[in-house]
């Protein structure tokens, strides 16, 4: 059976149509009543909520890339020019190694490391975030002793160190003879004041001259060793104490050890480098000098001597 539409009359539609509009007036009304202020604020709270969010993802990514590495190379701070790779490796060896974990033990073991070698002291290992930081004091090599009995050789430091042998051509290393070695003192250790003393004084009064008259061809390149066999006369009273060998076989009779001059009557010491570098200045060699004595209480270039000893 077929449904009949219904119908509405005028008035019914007009009626219906006033109704419509006063609900819709009531919904705008209660939109403008909306306490905005407080939708605002909420809006502003996400929002932060949001962004902060995003900020701790930023900052954990960061802290994961700025976090200390597991291990750091070690490096060697304030070393002196004279010191070579070939020493600086062997440091690198006493140390232990080049990398190390980057942890508070690994200041102490490296220290204790380094503490037997005897080319440093004051030694102070410091971690970072990224290295192993080691400063320390060079000590630097003024004469070498033989000692044949061991078939070796040494070094010592101007503060009579020992120190263990490796070849450094670049240094004006000189060989001490004549040296009384009774006793040898271990590496790091020091030998007690004497002959060997004596050698190392003459041999740094002759670096500092190198440095003031003869930078750039040093005398003391000239020179092979220090004699000290007859150290304050020991051996014969009446005779030098100390003499420079060169490495063209001739000698310089330096004499009395250094500071001690007057008590042997021979010129100063301050003397006796005018002399000996007035002549090198002047000749450039001593290759044509069989002996050079520099004792004589005068001012003055000291020609080369002819003598037999």
């Amino acid at each position: 059976m077929a449904r009949k539409a219904q119908r509405f009359s005028l008035k019914e539609r007009i009626s219906s149509w006033k109704n419509n509009r006063r609900a819709r007036d009531k919904r705008i009304q209660a939109i403008r009543n909306w306490n905005w202020v407080a939708i605002a604020k909420v809006v502003a709270v996400i929002c932060f909520l949001a962004a902060s969010g995003a900020f701790l993802r930023y900052a954990e990514g960061y802290v994961k890339t700025a976090a200390p590495m597991e291990e750091g190379g070690l490096k060697l701070v304030n070393v002196p020019d004279w010191a070579k790779s070939d020493l600086r490796n062997r440091v690198a060896a006493f140390a232990g190694g080049i990398r190390f974990p980057l942890t508070d033990k690994t200041a102490s073991f490296v220290a204790g490391n380094l503490a037997s070698m005897s080319w440093l002291t004051d030694v102070k290992v410091h971690v970072t975030h990224d290295s192993v930081l080691v400063a320390a004091r060079w000590r630097k090599p003024i004469i070498m002793i033989d000692i044949k009995e061991t078939a070796s050789k040494i070094y010592v430091d101007e503060d009579l160190v020992v120190m263990d042998y490796m070849p450094m051509p670049h240094l004006p290393i000189v060989e001490a003879k004549g040296v009384s070695l009774n006793i040898v003192p271990l590496l790091g250790q020091t030998f007690d004041e004497g002959d060997v003393r004596a050698a190392v004084d003459l041999a740094m009064v002759l670096n500092q001259a190198d440095a003031m008259y003869a930078p750039k061809t040093p005398l003391l390149e000239q020179i092979a060793s220090i004699d000290v066999v007859n150290y304050k006369g020991r051996k014969n009273a009446q005779r030098e104490h100390i003499v420079l060998n060169t490495k063209g076989r001739s000698q310089i009779i330096w004499g009395a050890e250094v500071g001690e001059y007057a008590k042997s009557v021979e010129a100063s010491d301050q003397e006796k480098i005018a002399a000996l570098y007035g002549y090198y200045k002047e000749v450039g060699s001593f290759a044509d000098a069989k002996y050079i004595d520099v004792r004589p209480p005068q001012k003055g270039i000291h020609l080369p001597i002819e003598r037999k000893r």
